[in-house]
């Protein structure tokens, strides 16, 4: 039995007076790699935002503890702090800001330490060759005139640096081609061990090629209304999710 990272319970939350989240339970131990399918507006990216402390959402019930803590008044920064990471689903281009001093300022927000220039760059420049990332990119401003691979493609050099305990991957892989899908999977299978752990919407199973899936929950309306292995990533793409449908309908 691993350690519980995250455990969410009964989970209600929504913008204004609008319900998404309605009673989602979610249990994510150390170690584990989850998959969250549904279709469009089920409420999957709602749920990490939530988690993630977005303030736009608020949450009306149920508790989210991470790590045996009640994250519920935390602060954005402070979760980053105690080891989350959201990556979006689509990246915002940030004028004035390089690449390279938000991932070392964001480093050492996180940390708490000073990070050494040389050392630093030097691990930045061997992350980016990794992910087939022109070097000169590390001085150009984040997500600015970035096609959409390379907003990817900075969003998995993010996680790789920062190395959090939890890694929300919000369609990390959606608009990419077959090579930068192929990059990013290896990309987070690089991040991923036993001592953290990865949430993943997808709605391209290629990108848990290189990963081994341990849980998969299908989100319809604001509920987890289906959980299974990694079958059911393959049931759904074949399938798609009209069968799951119609036994909520029944």
């Amino acid at each position: 039995m691993s350690e519980k990272l995250l455990e969410i319970k009964d989970l209600h939350a929504g913008v204004e007076d609008k319900e998404i989240l309605k009673g989602l339970s979610l249990s994510i131990g150390k170690g584990e790699v989850h998959v969250i399918l549904g279709p469009n507006g089920s409420g999957k990216s709602t749920l990490m935002n939530v988690i993630m402390g977005h303030p736009k959402y608020q949450v009306t019930g149920g508790t989210m503890l991470f790590e045996g803590e009640d994250m519920t008044p935390l602060k954005t920064y402070d979760r980053a702090r105690k080891g989350l990471f959201l990556s979006f689903q689509t990246p915002e281009e940030i004028p004035g800001i390089t690449l390279e001093n938000m991932i070392r300022t964001s480093m050492q927000a996180v940390t708490g330490k000073k990070s050494k220039i040389l050392p630093f760059r030097k691990q930045l420049r061997a992350t980016m060759e990794e992910l087939k990332m022109k070097p000169e990119y590390a001085d150009r401003y984040l997500n600015v005139g970035f096609s959409g691979g390379e907003k990817k493609r900075a969003e998995i050099l993010q996680l790789l640096m920062l190395n959090p305990k939890l890694a929300l991957l919000d369609e990390t892989d959606s608009g990419l081609d077959v090579d930068a899908v192929k990059i990013v999977s290896e990309g987070v299978a690089k991040f991923h061990n036993e001592n953290n752990s990865c949430v993943i919407i997808t709605h391209n199973a290629r990108i848990l090629d290189k990963l081994k899936v341990d849980y998969v929950h299908v989100l319809m309306n604001g509920e987890i209304v289906e959980e299974g292995g990694p079958e059911l990533v393959d049931e759904i793409s074949r399938r798609g999710f009209t069968h799951i449908q119609s036994e909520q309908e029944k």
